[in-house]
């Protein structure tokens, strides 16, 4: 089938289309017209009453004569015996005129869909039918032996890890199936990147505490057997240097197990206020070192998982300890945004992070002062982790952040978790 003919095959659909939607347009308007004349001439007749007799009664008898209109009239017999007739032939004439001028814009819509109508149909079905164009030539595409065997050479000579590699038989018919291999190359080369720089990063990670280990495991046995004070010195070490490399191991398996979907988040409803309240004693009683503040304008009810809520709060607020000055103010706020959305926040007065740096904040083995978090501890695995709970509850972060000033990292939770 050719182009013209597949070109008035839309046309034709269109025009059908069109057609069904100018009717029920059509039967839509003419609805909205009987209701609004009922609902006047209803309106005014019960108004007449009500000042004639001084309220509406079920059981009058009630005569409305509608034509001719220079002579129609209503009247009305009450119990009592009392009648009401009044000349109905103005109101009717104002009724007329107002149906008559909405009438007319009713008919400027539908001439415009009569008109345009179609045409706009037709931009709607454009890209079905060059799908279904598309289809058609790959259903008439033969594919013979040739073809067959220059698409295998062109994939067997591409390499997944080397970036800049694509598949080009120069057949414009294998064009489409050219691309969609190449796109997923790139999601493949993206992935195995990941995937090395990771690998990388643990096991520089892991090298830092392993070397400290060893270090002191052979001074212990050169010097450390008869000398307490060396004994003592490379205990602590080795001590201090296991407990980070086991927290950098439970750190990796965590998230482990998140990406392999092994690691569940268990919903429930909990107030986030509560939750708050709980980590900031944490906090205190952990950390004496800096002020902490809590603050909220409202009992917030969430469905969440509170244990991963809980550790992205921690994780914050530990990052916040470990860049803020002693004795200074670390902020806890919980609220609901414009949007509905509740939220939590941690803000302190550290030394802040350069514009360029906050993007990446949430990669894996990110830090954007080095050696600052190398004096404080810390793995790089912790915002890692926290974006990964609050992904898993379809939140969201804010980071606002100025070099010297502070931070303020905020989690948003969708608008769905709040309980009403």
């Amino acid at each position: 089938m050719n182009k013209v003919s597949k070109s008035k095959n839309v046309t034709s659909i269109a025009i059908k289309l069109n057609s069904v939607f100018v009717r029920k347009l059509f039967s839509k308007f003419l609805w909205i017209d009987i209701f609004l004349i009922l609902f006047l001439i209803g309106y005014w007749c019960i108004d007449l009453e009500i000042n004639f007799y001084g309220e509406f009664l079920l059981n009058a008898k009630r005569t409305f004569i509608f034509f001719p209109i220079e002579s129609s009239t209503y009247t009305v017999v009450f119990d009592n015996g009392k009648t009401m007739i009044k000349d109905a032939s103005s109101y009717l004439y104002i009724i007329q005129r107002v149906v008559n001028s909405i009438a007319i814009i009713e008919g400027i819509f539908l001439l415009k869909e009569i008109i345009f109508g179609t045409m706009k149909i037709r931009r709607t079905l454009k890209p079905l039918d060059e799908i279904a164009q598309t289809a058609s030539r790959l259903s008439n595409m033969t594919f013979d032996e040739e073809k067959f065997q220059n698409l295998e050479e062109a994939i067997s000579k591409i390499s997944p890890v080397i970036s800049d590699e694509r598949i080009y038989t120069g057949d414009s018919e294998l064009h489409g199936l050219e691309e969609a291999i190449n796109n997923l190359l790139e999601r493949m080369r993206d992935s195995y990147k990941q995937q090395a720089r990771f690998v990388s990063d643990a096991s520089h990670e892991l090298r830092t505490p392993i070397s400290v280990i060893q270090g002191y495991a052979n001074m212990l046995d050169r010097w450390g057997k008869n000398d307490e004070s060396v004994l003592n010195e490379s205990i602590e070490a080795i001590k201090s240097e296991s407990e980070n490399m086991k927290n950098l191991v439970e750190q990796l398996l965590f998230l482990a197990r998140g990406i392999n979907g092994k690691t569940q988040i268990n919903s429930k409803e909990f107030l986030l206020n509560d939750m708050m309240n709980e980590v900031l004693e944490e906090s205190k009683m952990i950390d004496e070192k800096h002020i902490y503040e809590y603050y909220s304008s409202e009992e917030i009810i969430v469905q969440g998982d509170i244990g991963l809520l809980k550790q992205a709060a921690r994780i914050l607020i530990e990052n916040a300890a470990k860049y803020t000055e002693e004795n200074e103010v670390i902020m806890l706020k919980t609220g609901i945004n414009e949007k509905g959305e509740p939220y939590l926040s941690i803000q302190d007065n550290g030394i802040g992070m350069d514009e360029k740096d906050i993007p990446h904040i949430f990669e894996r083995f990110f830090r954007a002062d080095t050696a600052r978090v190398r004096k404080n501890g810390g793995t790089g695995l912790g915002l890692s982790i926290a974006k990964w709970i609050v992904d898993g509850h379809k939140g969201y972060f804010s980071v606002l952040s100025r070099k010297g000033i502070g931070t303020r990292i905020t989690i948003f939770l969708p608008v769905s978790s709040i309980n009403f």
